[in-house]
């Protein structure tokens, strides 16, 4: 994924993750969020289920991944509220700088902000929390439609 080439990823184990190899063919949610803030604790259960049920319970499991972006005050304060709250996805290092492009990048002045993108970093939509809320599971398909992550593997 261009977006976050040469970057390395960590899951919620504090492990490190290559995104050219996790985030292939994938729709990604940049999901820009901290545990300081009440509006993020009410929608991140909300994330949780919908990234379940589309990765966990769908057969094959959907072309989507989330990263998040941490507003957290530490590292620390990030690890706790991805531990206590966040579903198996993957992270931006707290440390890592580059957090401050993606929010000029994707104009995030609040939180929480889902910014749906295809691989190559293009908005899908900046709504994703929104989307989610009022539509569930449906705005997955409305996403894949836009962003022609299967189209390798049309048959024809």
């Amino acid at each position: 994924m261009d977006l976050f080439c040469g970057r390395i990823l960590i899951n919620k184990d504090g492990e490190q993750v290559d995104p050219e190899e996790a985030l292939q063919n994938k729709i990604v949610g940049l999901y820009f969020s901290g545990g300081w803030c009440s509006p993020c604790r009410d929608f991140t259960p909300i994330l949780c289920d919908f990234y379940t049920e589309l990765l966990e319970e769908s057969e094959p499991p959907a072309q989507f991944e989330i990263i998040f972006i941490s507003s957290d005050k530490s590292p620390e304060d990030m690890v706790d509220y991805m531990h206590d709250m966040h579903g198996d996805w993957l992270a931006l290092p707290w440390h890592d700088p580059y957090k401050h492009d993606l929010k000029k990048k994707y104009s995030v002045t609040t939180v929480p902000k889902l910014v749906i993108v295809k691989q190559n970093g293009e908005v899908i939509t900046d709504k994703g929390r929104k989307q989610i809320r009022d539509k569930g599971l449906a705005c997955f398909r409305t996403w894949l439609e836009v962003a022609d992550v299967f189209q390798n593997f049309s048959s024809k």
